[in-house]
């Protein structure tokens, strides 16, 4: 287990990438910039919210827990809903609205970070999670895991 293994709250994560998208794009001369339609901007802001509510709500009815530092309390392996299509949704929905984020602001350079926030999560979050989550659940997570993609 690394020291950095579920110690930075994915949100924190996608706040950090948010601001260096912000930054990248204040830095990069005008031509590294691409004009985007609000309409789609605002669509892949519906799909995030959507995402993460549908998420959130599954872990709710189940009455586990939605802490990402505390994945050993989950009482409940969640496999309906939103979680047919995603192991992790809710990190999905981060990643949209940081998608969603770049499309406004026009930086080119986006993809790059978008790349290094799932690289970062899958690593230092997922990963981890689904060890804890192998143990507790066993061969009903396993094939889990194999039914469905861990992001999408």
């Amino acid at each position: 287990m690394s020291g950095l293994e579920l110690k930075i709250p994915p949100p924190v994560m996608a706040a950090t990438t948010a601001l260096l998208l912000y930054s990248g794009d204040r830095l990069s001369p005008q031509p590294w910039r691409v004009e985007v339609s609000p309409w789609l901007i605002g669509l892949t802001v519906m799909i995030a919210l959507l995402v993460g509510a549908a998420a959130v709500a599954h872990f709710f009815r189940a009455g586990t827990t939605v802490h990402p530092h505390c994945p050993e309390k989950s009482e409940v392996l969640v496999a309906r809903g939103i979680y047919r299509y995603s192991r992790n949704p809710m990190y999905l929905s981060l990643l949209l609205i940081l998608i969603a984020w770049s499309m406004h602001l026009g930086w080119v350079g986006a993809p790059l970070l978008w790349a290094l926030f799932v690289v970062w999560i899958t690593r230092f979050q997922i990963r981890p999670e689904e060890r804890i989550l192998a143990q507790l659940f066993g061969d009903d997570y396993r094939a889990y895991c194999n039914r469905v993609r861990r992001w999408l």
